[in-house]
This record gives C-alpha cells, structure tokens and sequence, in this order.
C-alpha cells in the first residue's frame, strides 16, 4: 500500500514538474529535458509486467494530452517499460536476476548506466516520432544527444536528492 501512495504522489509531482517548468526549457533549440521517465526508472523491480505496461500507457497519454503532441510519450514510455527488465539485467547483472538488488545500494556506475539505457531509448523513439523525417538526421543527433544528456544529469541529481532525503 505504502508503495501505491509513494508511486501516486512521484506521478502526480512529475508530471507537474514536467508541465509546467520543464516543458518551458529549451536552449538552443535541441535541449528539452523530460524528467518524468523517472517515474518508470523507480518502479518497484518485482513489479507486474501488465501494472508496469499500464502505468507507462497512462504516464505517456498524461504528457500528450498536457503538450497535444499525439500519443508520441505515450510510445516511448511503453518503449522504455518493455525493456525496462532487459536495461536492468545490463545495468545490474546477477543482483537483479536473484532478486536482491536495492537501488540506492548499488554501485553509481550501475545506475548511471541504467538511467542512461532509459533515458537514450525513451528520448531516440520520442524524438523520431516528432521530427518523423529522414532529411533532418543531423537535428535529430543533435536533439537526442542533448536532450539526453541534459535529461541524464537532472535524473541524477534527482534521484541524488531522494536518496539523501529519505536517509
């Protein structure tokens, strides 16, 4: 129960950030940080695929009905819940086959790649389904690359300022 009200208030709080700050952010043209990924990159691990899949849906649909952007973040959410347990099995190894894997207990490399791996995915299917062209490749390189990264260190900050907030 203690894990429904934690995700519903990361939900809520993330989307507002999103909306109504982040959505506001652009430097020069190719930087849009998205933070709301966050929410899929904390799921509980032991999490049902189906709960999982339904959550990234109605995070996704959220986001496109605040930014009228036509289902894109709905997409890419979906995207990144799908291979969410493949990025984990990368990222952690033998802890999150065996179940014993904590978050926050694990090695920063770990998790840095683990958010990378989401972060990379969700922003190339988000931005290709935007620009949806091939004759703007080099902007889209561009607009992945560093909105990603951009995306990248404010997750991370983030999840540095949770852990040192509940602690």
């Amino acid at each position: 129960m203690k894990t429904y009200f934690i995700n519903s208030i990361r939900f809520v709080l993330l989307i507002l950030v999103q909306v109504l700050i982040l959505n506001h952010f652009d430097v020069f043209g190719y930087v849009n940080p998205y933070i709301y990924p966050l929410l899929i990159i904390l799921l509980p691990f032991n999490i049902n695929s189906i709960q999982k899949l339904v959550l990234a849906f109605i995070l996704g649909i959220c986001l496109d009905f605040f930014e009228d952007s036509g289902g894109i973040h709905a997409a890419a959410t979906l995207v990144i819940a799908y291979l969410r347990p493949l990025f984990l099995r990368n990222a952690f190894g033998l802890s999150y086959d065996y179940q014993t894997l904590k978050f926050y207990d694990a090695p920063f490399r770990s998790r840095l790649v683990y958010v990378s791996l989401m972060v990379l995915v969700h922003h190339t299917v988000l931005f290709t389904l935007e620009i949806f062209s091939l004759n703007h490749l080099l902007y889209l390189a561009e607009k992945i690359i560093y909105s990603s990264i951009f995306s990248i260190l404010l997750i991370i900050i983030t999840l540095n300022l949770i852990r040192k907030n509940s602690k």
